[in-house]
Parts: structure tokens; sequence; C-alpha cells
């Protein structure tokens, strides 16, 4: 095994300029997530990568985002695939790539819109696949799902229902997010994102005829206090109800309150314990006659942290070590990625595959370009040497 990682190790060297070249590229692409046709020039982009590597491409299509890229790649394995997982959009605003272009600085840092989170990823995935065609690798299937609206939380399109159904059935997943620069990588991850709760009621004249009036906005008082009550910041249960507007003025009983709550939950338990109480206070009216509708459409699944996940992270070390990689260690954190998806489908995950870098989501971000290179050593030698029975080593 260490020949064939020495192997993998110097066609990646082989590639640094092309793997450059397509960073460059695509950091350059704008697609931040309403930038439908920057998402769109980004996914074609990589197909043309992908099936110049032999994969077969295809797109699912959302009606209001940028469109789901899967790749399959030795689909004709009858083994399980390995999941490469990662978005194509960015929170970055049209004109971002004129102000800030992908250039390379004198201590070895990679900068521009999106150049950590995560184009790097992209790439280094892309150069995984191609070194393991290069080596003739044909133990398993690779299959790429490329998310084009991760950065807004899959909230105009149906994404999550997409890679949900692609990821069904795959041995394991490794997500390109963004690289940490202790080298830690990530088994776990908070759930969360907002939930709109509508308050409904009746509206009446405050002088002439209040005693006709529903007051959508007393009612919607009454489920933030119990609402707030849930909280329990020890164990990671939030529930934060961070806005609310309603009615047209002080003359009048409002008909309609919204409240805007945002919720995080560290595991799957606790999301549970969450959503009952929103329902309960969705289903619960004190003040008469007034009802409630509750949207969690946008909510995004916590990455519990599971046997199967530690037992992929553990591979992983053991690759890392015998590669050339050196130590690396692993954690939680409490931002939001799509390796919820996968593993509430049951497909265990290590996210954080991406280049290292600091500054996401600012004009400041930034990836060190060495670990470009290194990471896509890692990926692909993880790739080559996971074997279906990894759980039990």
């Amino acid at each position: 095994m260490e020949e064939i990682f020495k192997d993998i190790r110097r066609y990646i060297d082989s590639q640094r300029e092309p793997m450059l070249a397509l960073w460059e590229e695509l950091v350059n692409t704008e697609s931040g997530s309403r930038q439908l046709e920057g998402v769109e020039a980004v996914c074609n982009i990589l197909r043309r990568e992908l099936e110049g590597a032999g994969a077969k491409t295809r797109v699912i299509p959302m009606e209001n985002a940028g469109g789901v890229l899967v790749a399959e790649w030795n689909a004709d394995s009858p083994n399980a695939p390995l999941l490469f997982i990662g978005h194509m959009d960015t929170v970055f605003k049209e004109g971002a790539a004129r102000d800030n272009p992908f250039r390379i600085d004198e201590n070895g840092y990679a900068h521009g819109p999106g150049v950590l989170d995560m184009k790097a990823g992209l790439v280094i995935a892309v150069y995984a696949i191609k070194a393991l065609a290069e080596l003739g690798f044909t133990a398993r299937p690779i299959k790429c799902i490329f998310a084009g609206d991760e950065e807004n939380l899959h909230m105009f399109s149906d994404a999550k229902q997409a890679m949900q159904a692609e990821a069904v059935g795959a041995l394991a997943a490794f997500n390109f997010e963004t690289g940490y620069m202790d080298n830690r990588f990530v088994v776990g991850r908070k759930g969360g994102g907002p939930v709109k709760l509508t308050v409904h009621g009746t509206a009446s004249h405050s002088g002439i005829a209040p005693e006709k009036g529903r007051s959508a906005i007393l009612e919607a008082a009454h489920k933030i206090v119990a609402l707030e009550a849930c909280n329990d910041f020890a164990r990671g249960r939030l529930i934060n109800c961070g806005k609310i507007s309603g009615g047209m003025g002080e003359n009048t009983i409002p008909d309609l309150c919204t409240i805007n709550i945002g919720i995080r939950f560290p595991t799957t338990e606790i999301k549970n314990e969450i959503m009952e109480a929103l329902e309960q206070a969705t289903a619960h009216s004190t003040v008469p006659d007034t009802w409630a509708e509750l949207d969690t459409s946008r909510l995004m699944n916590c990455m519990d942290t599971t046997d199967g996940v530690m037992a992929l992270f553990g591979h992983l070390k053991r690759t890392a070590t015998t590669c050339g990689f050196g130590e690396i260690d692993c954690f939680q954190v409490g931002g939001l990625s799509d390796s919820g998806i996968t593993v509430a489908c049951g497909v265990p995950t290590v996210c954080g595959m991406g280049a290292r870098g600091e500054g996401n989501h600012t004009p400041d971000e930034y990836a060190e370009v060495e670990s470009l290179f290194q990471r896509c050593i890692l990926a692909a030698c993880a790739a080559f040497s996971l074997k279906d029975d990894f759980a039990d080593q």
C-alpha cells in the first residue's frame, strides 16, 4: 500500500500547475447562491474536468436555485460507492471576483471570493478522482454530489431531498468543506437554521369593537414565552425568537403576527425535543379563536457523531500516518453543512476535507496553497485504501 501511496503523491505533484489553474478558474467564476448563471458556469467547469477523468455527469435541476451536480466515476463496479460531497456556490455578491481576484501572495496563501469555502475543496475532489483513474483503481465507484445553493441553506430549492436520494446506499462520504489550520477534521456539526411561526387572529377596531378582535400579537407573545422557556444552553438546545412582526397600528387588533426563530441543536435527540416544543406551541392557543402554522423547511440536519463516523475517521487517521500526511485529530463544530444530510441517511461522513485556511465568508478569506496538494493526496489515498469493513478495523 505504501508504494501505491507514493504513486498517488507523484501524480499529484505532477499536477500542481493544472490544479492551480483550475482553482483560479473556479474562484474567478463568480457563483453567489443567487447568481444562478455563475453557479451553472462552475457546474460546467466541473463537468468538463470530471468527464475528462471518465465520470458520467448529470445535473438535477432546481427551479429557483443552482442545480445539484452528480458525477459517477467507475459506476460499473458492483460495490457501494464512496461519496465526495460539497457545494458550488459562495456567499459573495456580484463583482467580488473583479474586486478581489484569485492570487497567491508571497507567504503561499491564495486569496479570492470562495477560495477556501469551498472552491479549493472542489479542486481536491476532482484531482483525487483523477489520481485514482491514473492508478487504474477499480475497487469501488466514486460519486460526487455537489449542491448549487448550500450557502443559503437550500432555502429556495429541493436540493436537500435530491442529495438525500443520491446518498442512500453509499458506504461512506468525504465532505470537502473548509479544512482547519490545526489538521483537525470534523466528525460532528450542530444542526439548525431559521424557523417561521405565523399566528392568525381576527382584526377589529380596537375602540369600536374590541370584543370582536382576536389578537395574533397577544397569542404570539404567549408562544414566545413558552418557547424561550425551553432553552437549555448547557445541552446545546437553543430556541431564539429573534424577530416578530405584525399588526397595522395601535387602533386595530392585529390579525397576523410572524415570529422568526433561530434554532440550534447538537444531536438528533435534542432536535426532536425542539421540534416537539415548536409543534406544541403551534397547536396550543391561549387566545381563543387564534391558530398558527409552522415552517421548518429551511432547517439543516445536525451531523451526529455516530460510531460509523468515528470508524471512518479512524481509517482517515491511519491513512494520514501511512501516506506521510502526519498526525491528525478530530472535533465537533457549530457550523452547518450538508454532512448532516449524509449522516442522517446512515452514511458515515468525515467533513473538513478541503484546503486549510481561515476567514470564511469575508473578503479576507484565504487558503494555504500547499495544503491543496497535501489534502488531495490524503483524500486519494484514503479512497484507495477504504474497505467495505472499515468499521471493523
